[in-house]
């Protein structure tokens, strides 16, 4: 009886034990000759190539992008810097449009900065027509949302003025679109109305106040500044 049980017992062990891989491969391939073999062994060759070349396809596209975002008009890579930018706008979420755009001209001013230095002068007219055409888009999408970022709009019209006079430090004469400060005219205005529906403490009353002189004067940026101030929560 004992003797029994220990044999069921080894019989399920064997159970549990799994053949090695080589020994597997080598038995199909007795068993079912070379025709079953030489189909297995270029279909893994070519599964491997296909993923390697692949593999290869993806780091090199990847590495042209990378390249193609210091290009400057003229350079090789330029026009896949541009369609990739492109592409960007199609796939981004229609209020982040301007922001976008925006930041894209204030590339096209650093470019400005950069060929200047190197005295490319050939190169300055094409980034000037760019940046001119990012701003008037960038105004354009900006009147049409019905809910912008301020936050992101306040940080890149500023740091849109710091890239025009560095540009103009540099004796590089740019002028200017009228149609992003109507945009943010605009802006201001539907913003201001916004406020007014709303209360405010006396320490915002006051930011309130600036907020209005800004916009009469038309100092539409440093307007947002301060609309940016009064959306945050205020201490009681």
């Amino acid at each position: 009886m004992r003797a029994e049980t220990e044999l069921i017992q080894k019989i399920k062990e064997l159970k549990g034990i799994e053949p090695r891989k080589e020994w597997v491969f080598f038995t199909k391939r007795e068993i079912f000759g070379e025709k079953w073999f030489v189909p297995r062994v270029f279909e893994s060759i070519f599964s491997y190539k296909y993923a390697l070349s692949s593999l290869i396809a993806i780091l090199l596209i990847g590495g042209i992008f990378v390249s193609a975002q210091h290009a400057l008009p003229g350079d090789l890579l330029y026009p896949v810097k541009r369609a990739a930018q492109k592409a960007r706008l199609v796939l981004a979420p229609e209020e982040q449009l301007p922001n976008i755009q925006l930041e894209y001209a204030n590339e096209k001013l650093e470019d400005l900065v950069k060929v200047a230095k190197e005295k490319k002068v050939e190169k300055l007219a094409p980034l000037i027509e760019e940046y001119q055409a990012n701003i008037s888009e960038a105004a354009k999408t900006l009147k049409e949302i019905k809910q912008p970022d301020v936050k992101e709009i306040v940080e890149k019209t500023k740091k849109l003025e710091e890239n025009k006079e560095k540009v103009k430090s540099l004796g590089v004469i740019i002028e200017e679109p009228k149609e992003l400060d109507n945009a943010l005219a605009s802006l201001v205005k539907s913003q201001i109305q916004e406020i007014e529906k709303s209360s405010l403490s006396r320490e915002q009353e006051k930011i309130f106040e600036q907020v209005k002189e800004d916009y009469k004067e038309g100092k539409y940026s440093q307007a947002l500044e301060k609309i940016l101030i009064l959306s945050y929560p205020q201490e009681k």
